[in-house]
């Protein structure tokens, strides 16, 4: 009698079935993101007056250089995953590890930047300008934190040897959500970026 295999027991399919999860999470993900960018857009558009408006700061040049950053940590994360790929264990590991720590670095530079507008009293009570630029940071930063905590589990298992070449489900999933964070965040700061120049 021939043995049957389900999904759950077949690598391959559960591979697959684990991206489509991811894919479906990453949807529900660039929902919300989208409708946020659109208030924004809306409310720009309402606001014929000048952003940022007279006595606040403008976006904090920090901001063009965590982009710089988190676009070099989506390259990292690529290479990272041709490396296992291939089974180049050392290149892999090194590789996730740039990465991871510059994700950490996109992080610490997002927090420098609030510290930049808090000090150069950019208050929600003064300005819309302001609220779409908390809100947008942070609604990113919480999610990019969110993949700093399973990325330290993946360098984790990393450095067990539990990655091969025909089973590594975990750093697929990973790079996918990564990727769609640098998506995310060039889509955001653009958008913030065309608020400071679009004029009614």
């Amino acid at each position: 009698m021939k043995q049957r295999i389900t999904p759950f027991e077949d690598p391959r399919a559960r591979t697959e079935a684990g991206v489509m999860g991811m894919l479906v999470f990453i949807v529900s993900l660039a929902m919300i993101f989208a409708a946020t960018i659109l208030g924004l857009v809306v409310v720009r558009i309402e606001d014929d007056g000048p952003w940022p408006p007279a006595g606040m700061p403008a976006l904090p040049s920090l901001l063009a250089l965590s982009t710089v950053v988190i676009l070099v940590s989506s390259l990292t994360m690529w290479l990272t995953t041709r490396a296992i790929a291939g089974d180049r264990q050392v290149e892999f590991r090194r590789w996730l590890w740039t990465t991871f720590a510059l994700g950490i670095a996109f992080l610490v530079l997002q927090v420098a930047a609030w510290s930049q507008v808090i000090a150069d009293e950019l208050d929600f009570d003064r300005h819309l300008y302001a609220w779409t630029f908390y809100v947008l940071t942070a609604l990113h930063a919480l999610h990019v934190l969110g993949g700093i905590g399973p990325m330290a589990v993946v360098v984790r298992h990393a450095g067990r040897g539990r990655y091969r070449a025909d089973q590594h489900r975990g750093v697929t999933y990973l790079a996918m959500y990564w990727h769609f964070l640098d998506l995310a965040w060039v889509s955001l700061y653009a958008t913030l970026v065309w608020g400071t120049w679009f004029r009614s």
